[in-house]
């Protein structure tokens, strides 16, 4: 006789023994916001578990110009770009980014899970092969399962793995393609590139970047991980979001106007879903054109960034490798991370915590990252209240090699606006 499907449901228990416990750190309900602060439960917190880095979701011309889409266009689209919804704001908003990003053409989504989901899976078949970093966002690796392309993962930024992994499997594939994130949503670290564009031109690989935490935060105006390295020319795809730095919602994938019209018209997730709605694109205009013409965004974004990594240092707390506003607590054991959670939002702090599957098993941290508009007595308070919960908790002071960033990292510094290169 075969088990009832629900039957795992009923036999899921995690959730609920945390609830129990009072350390249920999920689904907290924001009542108020100005960006920096969130008000739930009735209190106001500091927030520093979002992705707003630019702090833009509360600029006045951004706000304005979402509020005149919707008396221009309506709320929405109420179909796919494919038939009866694509706007001319939809085409400006391409034809911006690809001046933005330096690339041919450029495909709007409307989700950025929908552009990886969408593109990955509609280039990759059965007879091709997927090298992918261990670390990869969830959504590459829902897009590798649907594509029916061999997945074959290398150890995070690991480049010299990768090069023996594709030695040899590679004469085994048609196509081969190398899927990365540019910043790594949960350790704040970023790819090797050079590296990977040297080895992937040796097996005649193509390269997909997916940029959702790079766009607005790396490159001299953020235009991403290709431009901070300024080997651009050199990466096949880029795929960025716009629920970030863009304080929006949708995404799109950058690329030759060849490969882009491929994934137009055979991409099921573009084609069948409902496009963005005319306040969202409206939104993400806007966003370009502040983060072109006012620097002094990602200028904050860096000072504050270099300010809380000074912080976190000398406070002992280990940080892996991140060079980015992504800075991970690392703590390790999963319970004590929810109690840490809990005691920082008792204290007036919003953060997020990561736990498996989220990270490997014994490696749970505090997912904090910070933004362009964080004043410099909130980020002294986060620093204060930290302080004292390493002293609650016991945490061990970080051994120092262990926060030694990669050999390609560099220090994050105002020059520029971001990490530096030389």
């Amino acid at each position: 006789m075969n088990r009832d499907l629900f039957e795992k449901c009923g036999k899921f228990t995690a959730a609920k023994d945390l609830m129990s416990l009072g350390l249920y750190p999920y689904f907290r309900a924001i009542e108020d916001s100005n960006g920096n602060f969130v008000s739930s439960h009735g209190k106001k917190r500091v927030m520093i578990g979002s992705n707003n880095y630019l702090g833009l979701t509360h600029h006045p011309r951004v706000m304005e110009a979402a509020k005149k889409a919707i008396d221009h266009f309506g709320t929405g689209c109420t179909g796919s770009r494919f038939l009866n919804g694509n706007l001319t704001l939809h085409e400006e908003l391409e034809a911006n980014l690809e001046a933005f990003l330096e690339k041919e053409k450029v495909l709007v989504y409307s989700t950025g899970f929908q552009a990886n989901l969408g593109s990955i899976s509609c280039l990759c078949g059965k007879n091709d092969v997927i090298f992918s970093d261990s670390e990869n966002h969830a959504s590459i690796i829902e897009s590798m399962r649907s594509s029916f392309a061999k997945v074959i993962k290398y150890p995070h930024n690991d480049v010299n793995r990768l090069e023996e992994l594709l030695e040899r499997n590679a004469h085994k594939f048609h196509g081969i393609l190398i899927v990365f994130d540019g910043v790594f949503s949960m350790t704040g670290d970023i790819v090797d590139l050079p590296k990977i564009i040297r080895v992937a031109k040796k097996y005649n690989a193509r390269l997909y970047c997916d940029d959702a935490h790079s766009i607005g935060v790396l490159g001299p105006k953020g235009e991403g991980t290709g431009h901070h390295f300024g080997l651009q020319k050199d990466v096949d795809l880029v795929m960025g979001t716009f629920s970030k730095s863009f304080a929006s919602i949708g995404g799109f994938v950058a690329g030759s106007e060849e490969v882009i019209h491929y994934i137009k018209h055979n991409s099921r997730s573009f084609i069948f879903s409902a496009s963005m709605p005319p306040a969202a694109v409206a939104t993400v205009l806007k966003c370009l054109k502040i983060i072109q013409e006012e620097p002094e965004h990602l200028q904050n974004l860096w000072k504050n960034v270099k300010k809380m990594r000074e912080g976190f240092k000398e406070l002992g707390f280990q940080i892996g490798n991140t060079q980015t506003p992504v800075i991970p607590i690392l703590i390790g054991d999963d319970m004590k991370v929810f109690m840490m959670t809990k005691a920082l939002y008792e204290k007036g702090i919003f953060a997020t915590p990561v736990v498996s599957p989220g990270v490997p098993p014994g490696e749970a941290l505090i997912r904090t990252s910070y933004m362009a508009t964080h004043t410099e007595s909130e980020l002294n308070f986060v620093l204060d209240v930290f302080a004292d919960l390493k002293k609650e908790f016991n945490i061990e002071d970080a051994d120092s090699s262990s926060a030694e960033v990669n050999s390609f990292a560099h220090e994050a510094t105002l020059e520029a606006g971001q990490p530096s290169l030389s």
